[in-house]
């Protein structure tokens, strides 16, 4: 069984959770606790398996509470947050920060049409999320020194370098990478991840500059009225302007440029930004497997694909006609991925020409691509 601690100061929200989760047979309530204090204490002495965890709360809000509970006895913890109030999105992207390894919308009541869905997603996120392997984070007196998560590691681990290479030290597989490519200009980079995305992408974003010399466009799939908060945590993060595009905008390098809630986004081979509400791809809007197409035929081998962490395949069969198509294409090693779906299943396909950490991709574009200015 796994074991679940639900945090949320509403007792109707506690109640109603509880019924979701008591609805799957392998996931058990130990416990629920009513602010951060308690879920803090709760945790040290139930061990649940992973923790449902509100933001807003009295005494304790849940980004201090999940910070708390990384620091002293690690456990993979699920936002289950609002959307509404400015303020708990903010604190959402703190809590992801400090070890969150997931943020869901807080359910429908029973009669909205959207509540067998979004209870659904409860269950399927609290059961993946619970074979998380998280590790304490150490931080110093001045609370500024923080240990990453194994979704992030700190050595990272040997990579393949394109199809079927023999791992090679780090500076001969940059430049194996980089020649076996090409010497040609990268115009666009193109991003898509899922679950565990949010902190793999600041990772990479935050190793960037704003001379970096082609725009960077991503597809984040997480849950609805989310992407706006995100961006502007990742505002306050990184040194690239963030934003969310609209129809027609024309994207320039040094930017980083995130698909809206329920558009898909694609590319023209002018740099212009094409937004649709067409049927859902892989169940999903945004998809990656529609933003990749795109790329793929407007950019060619002038493209740099990125298939990051993330449950399913969406991207991946595209991820490979981007790189038919001539474009370096990456995958996120297994390692340091909280969900290896999405990356995964472009390896299997040999859509990747590179598997890198996020270290090694964030390194990747600095360096490498950086200088094919």
């Amino acid at each position: 069984m796994i074991k679940v601690l639900i945090v949320d100061d509403s007792p109707t929200v506690r109640e109603y959770l509880r019924h979701i989760i008591s609805t799957d047979a392998e996931l058990e309530v130990a416990g629920t606790a009513r602010d951060g204090d308690e879920a803090v204490s709760l945790v040290q002495k139930l061990c649940p398996d992973v923790v449902t965890m509100d933001i807003q709360m009295p005494r304790m809000n849940g980004y201090e509470a999940t910070r708390k509970i990384m620091e002293t006895h690690p456990v993979p913890i699920v936002v289950i947050s609002s959307t509404v109030v400015p303020e708990q999105v903010t604190n959402t992207f703190r809590a992801i920060k400090a070890g969150a390894v997931a943020v869901l919308e807080k359910p429908k009541g029973p009669g909205h049409p959207e509540s067998k869905r979004m209870a659904s997603k409860v269950i399927q996120i609290v059961k993946l999320m619970s074979e998380v392997k998280v590790v304490t984070r150490h931080v110093s007196a001045n609370k500024r020194m923080v240990r990453e998560t194994k979704a992030i590691p700190d050595i990272p681990p040997k990579i393949k370098v394109g199809s079927g290479g023999r791992p090679a030290p780090d500076s001969v597989r940059k430049r194996a990478a980089v020649s076996r490519h090409r010497t040609g200009k990268i115009k666009m980079v193109a991003i898509g991840a899922s679950t565990g995305g949010p902190p793999v992408i600041r990772t990479i974003l935050s190793r960037l500059t704003e001379d970096f010399p082609a725009p960077i466009l991503l597809v984040q799939h997480i849950a609805p009225g989310f992407i706006q908060g995100m961006t502007e945590w990742l505002g306050r993060e990184i040194a690239l302007p963030v934003q969310i595009p609209r129809h027609g905008d024309h994207v320039t390098a040094g930017r980083a440029y995130f698909a809206p809630d329920g558009y898909h986004m694609g590319i023209t081979g002018k740099g212009e930004i094409v937004l649709s509400k067409g049927s859902p791809i892989n169940g999903l809007r945004p998809s990656v497997s529609h933003f990749f197409q795109s790329v793929a035929e407007a950019y060619g081998e002038t493209a740099a694909g990125i298939l990051l962490t993330g449950m399913g395949k969406d991207g991946a069969p595209e991820l490979k006609m981007m790189r038919e198509k001539g474009a370096l294409t990456i995958a996120q090693n297994k390692e340091s991925s909280v969900v290896h779906g999405m990356p995964g299943e472009a390896i299997k396909l040999d859509a990747a020409t590179h598997i890198f950490s996020p270290e090694e991709i964030a390194g990747f574009l600095s360096g490498c691509i950086a200088k094919l200015k």
